[in-house]
């Protein structure tokens, strides 16, 4: 995927794809829908978090809440759940954009989760990413957390296609599509039984060109591997795998170094980058204009067997 599109495309582009009419009206009202549902959170339960892993969707939704609430005053604590595979530039990231918002960063680690024997792992170089959701559990029982807000969108993949805003998990931090709630002219039943919680997703109608337009029209900070930089991978069955200490050239594969960036940021082991000479949230605009496959099929090892399915998962409790 290469950002320097001919120019003559913007030429041709319908005037409501262009990207200096998308940067206006509609990014404004995706922004007010989402500090609505933010506030509505605080306002609504008693024992909120944000959840936050540095990457550009959770970043969009904290630029959300320093409008909606003042800097210093986002009125609930931000919760990473740390594979301790994640990209030292991302975590780096989480810890100095947490500290500049004088926000409460609680950070839980899959580590500790296998270190007291909750998560197993089948071998030691397996993806920690499905065993997030152990560890998020026990962080919502530690901390009693009755509604948790997830940066997921409903563009990304079928199954959070799913999704209400409110999202209701039951005792066990379960997703049961039966049972969730309607959500017509914007009114939330967020009435709770013990040990039941929420996920609440305010960034769930936005798509990934509205995130990337709202990040270059806000000039928000991301991490660098959002944005082209070289790096050696191997392709790998269509995906750009990176080589790292945990992902490691496999006998007979073709080492290279490719100008990449990151659609998404997660675990090492199940993340992988695009081609791409990007260098800023404009240039990554034009991109995305161009593409033609969601950022989680382009970049996600993780999602593309049935076991390792979305839907499984958020029904185990994941994000």
């Amino acid at each position: 995927m290469n950002a320097r599109i001919n120019p003559e495309l913007l030429q041709t582009m319908p005037h409501s794809h262009h990207p200096d009419h998308l940067s206006n009206s509609h990014l404004d009202a995706l922004e007010e829908e989402t500090i609505f549902i933010l506030r509505e959170v605080a306002a609504a339960f008693e024992r909120p978090t944000l959840l936050f892993s540095g990457g550009k969707d959770s970043l969009v939704m904290l630029k959300c809440a320093e409008k909606a609430f003042g800097v210093g005053r986002i009125p609930y604590p931000l919760l990473m759940i740390d594979t301790g595979h994640n990209f030292h530039e991302v975590t780096d990231f989480r810890d100095a954009r947490a500290k500049e918002l004088q926000a409460e960063l609680i950070v839980r680690s899959v580590e500790d989760s296998i270190a007291r024997g909750s998560v197993r792992l089948a071998h030691p170089g397996e993806s920690r990413n499905v065993h997030q959701s152990v560890t998020l559990l026990e962080a919502i029982d530690e901390f009693r957390f009755d509604a948790l807000i997830g940066g997921a969108r409903r563009d990304e993949e079928k199954a959070r296609a799913k999704e209400r805003i409110f999202s209701h998990r039951d005792s066990f931090g379960q997703w049961q599509p039966k049972a969730q709630r309607p959500e017509l002219w914007t009114l939330f039943n967020t009435r709770l039984q013990p040990g039941e919680h929420f996920r609440v997703f305010p960034i769930s109608n936005w798509t990934e060109l509205d995130v990337w337009q709202y990040i270059a029209r806000e000039q928000i900070a991301l991490p660098s591997l959002y944005y082209t930089h070289q790096r050696e991978v191997v392709d790998r069955k269509g995906l750009l795998v990176p080589v790292t200490e945990l992902t490691p050239a496999r006998p007979g594969e073709t080492v290279e170094s490719r100008n990449v960036r990151f659609r998404t940021v997660g675990d090492i082991t199940c993340t992988c980058p695009v081609e791409s000479l990007a260098a800023t949230a404009d240039d990554i605009v034009i991109e995305t204009l161009a593409a033609d496959v969601s950022e989680r099929g382009a970049t996600r090892m993780d999602d593309k067997t049935s076991e390792a399915s979305m839907e499984k998962r958020k029904k185990d409790g994941y994000f």
